[in-house]
């Protein structure tokens, strides 16, 4: 496996880059986002493992869509702003992924498809999605690390493609986790339109290939960039991880609520 640290350090620095490190980019992006699958936090196998008296809770169901929400809500907006594709192929790529998020059918949107996946199994709505607007607004709806990571976000993706290139890679991984960890409780909940239109047409993994193709066009034009690409692309995935550390500990404080009570 192709790892950040067998690139030679004069292919890694402006000044020093060769066509190798853009060569083999898609391979250590991929490479060393393993370090970082969301499905490895324990988060999802201990909302899994609840008591279906526990994972029914409306007021549980609405904390977990409320920080999920936020984070992905963070991250489509900013994909809005992505610099280094302003050539019209490149906006005609950029718009594709747009569409996909935010042109659905009817005007329907993964925002919105996210939200009613939720409302169907009984979350309380502790955001109407209209309130998902500005991400500084947001925050004052959110924990630490959320917070970190919607602000990380939105300052990360106005400068590089990195982060758009780890969110991208890493999505289809905390989908399915998700989805499955909910299903033991709510069997239908992974047949949502959410999950359901995305697995079949292969969304996020389109997504995670365009984002590494196009991050590469940009990188074999202005090589220089390679060292903070790939820099802000591991912040994106330690930011991340703070968003399921924090969900699985509303899962363990739901637990030990209901443990204390019982005593």
């Amino acid at each position: 496996m192709i790892s950040l640290s067998s690139i030679p350090s004069k292919d890694r620095y402006p000044g020093g880059l060769g066509p190798d490190a853009i060569d083999v980019f898609p391979s250590v992006i991929r490479g060393f986002l393993k370090e970082h699958r969301p499905s490895r936090m324990p988060f999802f196998r201990h909302l899994a493992n609840l008591p279906f008296a526990i994972a029914s809770d409306p007021t549980l169901l609405g904390q977990i869509h409320l920080i999920y929400q936020s984070a992905m809500h963070a991250t489509r907006a900013a994909v809005y702003f992505l610099p280094h594709l302003n050539s019209p192929a490149l906006r005609k790529r950029k718009l594709q992924i747009l569409i996909d998020d935010d042109g659905l059918e009817a005007g329907d949107t993964h925002h919105y498809q996210l939200t009613r996946a939720f409302l169907n199994i009984g979350a309380k709505s502790l955001l109407a999605d209209e309130e998902f607007g500005d991400p500084e607004e947001l925050c004052g709806h959110l924990d630490a690390e959320t917070v970190h990571f919607v602000r990380l976000v939105r300052e990360l993706y106005g400068r590089s493609l990195g982060p758009w290139c780890a969110v991208e890679v890493l999505s289809v991984d905390w989908m399915r986790a998700l989805a499955a960890a909910i299903s033991v409780h709510f069997p239908e909940f992974i047949n949502e339109p959410y999950f359901r239109e995305c697995f079949l047409q292969r969304i996020e993994e389109r997504h995670a290939d365009e984002s590494l193709a196009v991050t590469q066009i940009v990188l074999r034009t202005r090589p220089e960039l390679l060292p903070e690409t790939l820099r802000d692309a591991r912040m994106m995935a330690e930011a991340l991880d703070g968003v399921w550390a924090h969900l699985d500990r509303i899962v363990r404080n739901a637990r030990r609520r209901v443990r204390n009570n019982e005593r």
